[in-house]
């Protein structure tokens, strides 16, 4: 453990947090900035006694529960949470399930891709954002619940899974093995996260071929860089696909462009138009 580094960072960040960030009157005379140590004591659940020594690096080795509680107090994000524990030699403890928030920047980059499709997906392939493209080329995902609006299940479980398949893309067997690879994947990140585990059950037991990519115990997969939807409205649409993974929270980031100056960039743009209005369906 480098207590010196530890307690030096603590004090950093204990200074950079305001009074008012934790509902507190500044007062005329407060002579430190940020918070005081009994503060960060009160709001991690120690003693200020023993936060003065971890500052001063003259504590023992603090245990994970403290690594915690002062992670909270000092309102430290994933990276410098996994870097107190590393100062402390301690190895954060794995995430309990997938993370589903997405960060508000990256909802705002997809939402500024006019000309593309964009959705980001969990571990577990669910769709946590998405833009007006995406719902036109694929389904209008707000009025699906959380639990419809993961792939896996819709593209193992869903009506005409086993004729295939989800969306009319060209290569839905290829991405059928890609969801059971990297839910393989994902159960190991997050071999305690009950929804993880009910999902890859639900879909063993309900799917005798997703039984058997997951008893093919594969790891290995190889990109998706491009596909057809073939869309009821305007006909086949041939993009290129590019996955971004977000590292910090196990999410990636699939954008969807078509080459340009050809009928599916046109078919894209008609999409624009028609948004997710059923032009096929008589009114």
């Amino acid at each position: 453990m480098d207590k010196r580094e530890f307690g030096a960072f603590l004090r950093s960040r204990r200074e950079r947090i305001t009074p008012a960030d934790i509902g507190v009157a500044h007062g005329r005379r407060r002579r430190t900035p940020g918070l005081r140590r009994d503060e960060v004591a009160q709001l991690a659940f120690i003693s200020t006694e023993y936060y003065t020594r971890l500052e001063q690096a003259r504590a023992p080795h603090p245990s994970r529960e403290v690594l915690q509680g002062l992670s909270r107090a000092l309102r430290l994000s994933d990276a410098e949470t996994t870097y107190l524990h590393r100062l402390a030699g301690v190895e954060p403890a794995a995430a309990p399930g997938p993370p589903r928030v997405v960060r508000p920047s990256i909802t705002d980059l997809i939402t500024r891709l006019p000309q593309a499709a964009a959705i980001v997906v969990s571990a577990t392939y669910e769709v946590l954002a998405w833009n007006d493209l995406a719902c036109a080329l694929m389904e209008d995902f707000s009025a699906l619940s959380p639990r419809e609006r993961n792939l896996a299940r819709r593209v193992f479980l869903g009506p005409g899974a086993q004729g295939r398949r989800l969306y009319g893309v060209s290569d839905s067997d290829e991405f059928a093995r890609t969801c059971a690879l990297h839910l393989r994947a994902a159960s190991a990140r997050y071999p305690d996260d009950p929804e993880t585990t009910a999902l890859i059950d639900e879909l063993c037991s309900g799917s005798a071929e997703f039984a058997e990519l997951w008893n093919s115990r594969d790891v290995v997969t190889r990109p998706m860089l491009c596909k057809t939807f073939h869309h009821p409205v305007v006909g086949p649409i041939t993009v290129n696909c590019d996955p971004l993974d977000v590292a910090d929270r196990d999410q990636r980031v699939v954008i969807y462009t078509a080459e340009p100056g050809s009928p599916s960039e046109e078919a894209l743009r008609l999409l624009n138009v028609v948004g997710t209005q059923r032009l096929d369906v008589p009114g």
